[in-house]
């Protein structure tokens, strides 16, 4: 299926063209509709799902007919519909709500973590260790279990006979930082290692903690890739920070970070080399282990 998120942008884009070449201010339209001026931003900006019968009465009032209506309505189909994240409702959090969305419509994802290990390839168990984390830090806005068994489901989709390649960038700091217990990111490395190594789709590189990056700045967050396979949904980058996602459609700024993306790659090891020095931390994570059983 297409993704809703990135129909709803293009659905927007549409909208805000169709009035701008009306002359129509956004509380005009909403006059003209008896609809909230509210509303219609939210439209626009692609942050709300379309109801179709309203927006055939926009498309009436901006006076679309032929073809260029016929497009728009089945934007708007595809922007409507719901995908499997919708059953979880808000259990699984908004932010995992939005990468299951983008995933279940794109052709090739590729990531930089530099905080984490990418959600496709987590254990039941490290995704405990992430809540006991996050926790730590405050009341959550997802309920536990429910976000575990919906990131469980992400993986499967992803990992699907249809599902998108997957290319990864992972920094050594993720490994040598992160808080979890050793144990838990020994078995984590070793489970990452066993999926590459049986699903050529996903590829991972690890980036040592010393290796020199040129060419550029430092990118300040991780951040991910999504490409689609109808050319008309512009690429996205989405960025992760620490209270939101940052979602970029415009050329430059998508340019930049596959500029980021690229100088990463260029200086991450290979990937059968990342396997190998992955799986010597997992031993060293092992060792560290049993020294503090």
């Amino acid at each position: 299926m297409s993704s809703p998120f990135v129909r709803r942008r293009r659905l927007a884009a549409e909208l805000r063209t169709l009035r701008e070449e009306r002359d129509l201010t956004t509380d005009e339209l909403a006059r003209l509709i008896h609809q909230s001026r509210s509303k219609i931003s939210r439209l626009e900006n692609g942050q709300l799902r379309p109801d179709l019968a309203e927006l055939m009465d926009l498309l009436d009032a901006l006076e679309v007919t032929g073809d260029r209506w016929d497009r728009v309505v089945r934007l708007a189909r595809d922007a409507a519909a719901r995908g499997w994240w919708d059953s979880f409702g808000d259990a699984m959090g908004a932010r995992q709500r939005l990468y299951a969305d983008l995933e279940s419509g794109a052709e090739s994802i590729r990531s930089y973590n530099q905080t984490g290990i990418p959600a496709i390839l987590q254990t039941r168990e490290f995704i405990a260790a992430l809540v006991e984390l996050d926790q730590g830090e405050g009341p959550v806005d997802y309920r536990p279990e429910r976000m575990t068994d919906a990131r469980l489901h992400r993986q499967r989709r992803l990992l699907s006979p249809d599902g998108p390649t997957y290319d990864m960038v992972l920094d050594e700091f993720v490994v040598r930082r992160l808080g979890v217990p050793p144990a838990v990111m020994a078995a984590q490395l070793r489970h990452l290692i066993e999926v590459v190594s049986a699903e050529p789709r996903v590829t991972v590189r690890a980036l040592p903690y010393d290796a020199r990056i040129t060419g550029g700045l430092l990118p300040k967050s991780s951040f991910f890739l999504y490409a689609f396979p109808d050319p008309a949904d512009p690429p996205m980058a989405v960025v992760d920070t620490v209270t939101t996602d940052l979602v970029h459609t415009e050329r430059r700024e998508v340019s930049r970070y596959t500029g980021h993306y690229d100088r990463l790659c260029r200086v991450a090891l290979s990937p059968a080399d990342s396997l190998t020095f992955l799986g010597k931390a997992a031993d060293q994570m092992s060792d560290e282990a049993g020294r503090r059983s």
